[in-house]
Formats: C-alpha cells, sequence, structure tokens
C-alpha cells in the first residue's frame, strides 16, 4: 500500500469557482489514460480510500479521485457548504475544468449519495455508475456522524475528534488485517490540526437525508447503466438499501462481496477492482 504522504505528494490541486460564493481548492489524483472514470469517497475519508484501486484502474482508464470540499486536503475553510448538493456542483465543475465531457462515476458512502445526484439530474455527463456501500434513502446520516455534527464538538481537540473517528474504522471491516496502523493513519491524517478538525465537524454537520430522500421518486429515470457492489457486513449502510436500489434502478445490477464490510474499497480491494474494471470495461 502507498505511503499517504507519497499519495498526497502525487495529487494535483485546481482553484474551481462557481460552486460556491468563493473560489475553492480541490486536491484530487489523475492517472491513466483512456475513458476518464471519476472515484468519490464519503465521510469521514477521503480520496485514499481508493489507493490500492487507483493504480490498477489506471492501467485501462484515465481515474479522477478528488477530495471532496472540506475532506481530505481539498479546501478545508470554514467559511462554504459541504452539502452532498455542492460536492456535486463540484465534481461538475472540475469535470468542466479537465475538459471531461462524460465520465464514469464511482461513488461509495455519502459520495454515493452524490453520484445518485448526478446520475438523475445530470444523465448526460454519466457513462456508467457504481454505487458502493453508498448512503440512499432515509438510513443516514449514522449515528457517530450526527453527533459528531453537533458544535459542543468545536470545544473538543484535534486529538480528541480524531480519536473519536478511528473508533469506528474498525467495524467498517471485515478483514482484520486490513486495518493496519498505516491505513488508520492515513484516513486519520487531514483532520489532526485544528483547520481539519473543525472541516470534518462541519462536513457531519452539512449530512442531510433529504438529498437522497428528494432522488427516491427519480431513481427510476437512471439510464447509466449500473453496478451496485456492496460489502455485506455493512453495519451501517446496509445491503438491504443496494437490494432497494438494484430493484429501483432500471437494468441495475448487484454485485456482493462476502467477509467485506463498510470501506469496501479497502476490506476488499482486489474483488472490487475486479467488478468494477469488468463492469467499466
Amino acid at each position: 500500500m502507498i505511503d499517504h504522504k507519497d499519495f498526497r505528494t502525487g495529487q494535483r490541486t485546481l482553484l474551481l469557482d462557481a460552486i460556491v460564493h468563493t473560489p475553492v481548492r480541490v486536491a484530487y489524483t489523475d492517472l491513466g489514460r483512456g475513458d476518464p472514470v471519476l472515484l468519490l469517497h464519503g465521510i469521514p475519508t477521503w480520496s485514499y480510500l481508493y489507493a490500492d484501486v487507483i493504480p490498477i484502474l489506471s492501467r485501462s482508464h484515465r481515474v479522477i479521485a478528488p477530495d471532496l470540499l472540506g475532506h481530505g486536503w481539498s479546501d478545508r475553510r470554514d467559511c462554504f457548504d459541504r452539502s452532498l448538493t455542492t460536492q456535486a456542483r463540484m465534481v461538475l465543475r472540475l469535470m468542466d475544468k479537465l475538459e471531461i465531457e462524460r465520465a464514469s462515476v464511482v461513488g461509495h458512502d455519502t459520495g454515493g449519495g452524490v453520484a445518485q445526484i448526478l446520475a438523475v439530474e445530470h444523465p448526460d455527463r454519466l457513462h456508467k455508475l457504481v454505487l458502493t456501500n453508498a448512503v440512499a434513502y432515509d438510513s443516514w446520516p449514522i449515528d457517530d456522524m450526527i453527533a459528531l455534527g453537533d458544535p459542543t464538538w468545536q470545544s473538543r481537540t484535534a486529538a480528541e475528534v480524531a480519536a473519536f473517528l478511528d473508533e469506528g474504522l474498525a467495524d467498517g471491516l471485515s478483514r482484520s488485517h486490513r486495518l493496519t496502523p498505516q491505513w488508520r493513519q492515513a484516513i486519520l491524517a487531514p483532520y489532526q490540526d485544528e483547520e481539519g478538525k473543525l472541516s470534518i465537524i462541519r462536513c457531519a454537520a452539512a449530512l442531510n437525508t433529504n438529498h437522497t430522500t428528494a432522488l427516491v421518486d427519480r431513481l427510476n429515470t437512471v439510464v447509466a447503466p449500473t453496478l451496485v457492489i456492496w460489502g455485506v457486513d455493512d453495519p451501517w449502510q446496509k445491503i438491504g438499501d443496494a437490494d432497494r436500489l438494484v430493484a429501483d434502478i432500471p437494468g441495475a445490477r448487484l454485485a456482493r462481496i462476502s467477509n467485506a464490510s463498510h470501506w469496501l474499497p479497502h476490506d476488499a480491494s482486489a474483488e472490487f477492482t475486479e467488478e468494477v474494471g469488468r463492469f467499466l470495461s
């Protein structure tokens, strides 16, 4: 696994406007050639979640993996909205800036909510859609994120917030050998200072189930070929939501990954990459 500092060194940065009232910085990885595919992470991770996936997919595709606003090493200032709808605008502006007319989109967790918004409201920008252990319907935010969004967390230290996030990492992995100190440190790295601490609190506070419930009666309009790939042990985004998404999105196919949980792109990176690579190709 690549060290998170090396991963960070390989990221590029763009300043994007027309998303919120002020231009914002977006950190992203851009590797490979071929048909473009965007990898969208969720909360509280960053694009490093796909560290094992990117090198393999980039052999046959142009892989773009941004850090969502307020996450990772994208803009973390305390002056803009971090909701799913704003994140969707960011993805569209990033595509415009990179001169990508259409791309396949892979969305995990809240990144899966963003992907659903794009598929429903901007179908002309999507080639294929992959949803993996994604927030959907009214099944989120989970209790830990509701707690973290409480303003009283601002009085906690960055170390206390990082420790709280660290407690939940193990619950999202079925394969205990994947819970390495290196991976834990990497996921938490952006939130170890005061700016990062406040930013992830604001990201948690921005979670709003209305942004996915507003899509429910329009999921049947999705035209992008869709793969739903799910770690069946997920304690937060349950496999029942995967079944429901497959029923609601025309032609969608479900790939169940056994002995795998919420952080699927890391927990079962080989199976995940194989399924996604086959689907995209």
